[in-house]
């Protein structure tokens, strides 16, 4: 059951006419997934690229190598880069790509705890970008990530 603010992301897209695509490392699919059963979601979802592994950000979604090399798969940048490439794939109005560590065996650090999320939402020309550090089991996370990502689009088109 999707979350009742990721219900009211879908209406005010769908209420604003805008569609949505994904690039998702951490979630996997988990944000278009959730999307994809709310009614009417056809008006608003083009579709997603599940982009878990680097060699998927890298050959298939065009991510520099030195890119990934240089700063993690779990970056910053790279969800940056992510959302830039998405746009030549689906054309959509905004383009959200996420990257992060919802669990154990990436690359965590100090700076970089487990639970750290990165998110980049490309809303036509307008950049935010989003580092957040959230708390429990990595489904707990990644729910926390999806509801995240809707109230930071709500708050952007309200």
């Amino acid at each position: 059951m999707p979350s009742p603010i990721l219900i009211k992301c879908s209406n005010l897209l769908k209420q604003k006419k805008l569609t949505l695509a994904t690039a998702e490392s951490a979630t996997a699919g988990r944000f278009c997934a959730e999307l994809a059963i709310i009614p009417d979601c056809g008006e608003i979802l083009k579709g997603g690229i599940v982009c878990y592994d680097a060699c998927i950000k890298q050959d298939v979604l065009g991510v520099p190598p030195e890119l990934v090399e240089k700063y993690t798969p779990e970056s910053a940048e790279v969800t940056a880069e992510l959302a830039n490439r998405l746009r030549h794939f689906m054309k959509a109005d905004i383009q959200v790509a996420i990257t992060g560590l919802p669990m154990p065996g990436g690359s965590e650090s100090e700076e970089k705890p487990v639970g750290t999320m990165f998110i980049h939402l490309l809303i036509k020309e307008k950049h935010v970008a989003i580092r957040q550090v959230f708390k429990g089991t990595a489904e707990e996370v990644i729910l926390q990530t999806i509801d995240r990502i809707a109230q930071e689009l709500i708050d952007q088109l309200s």
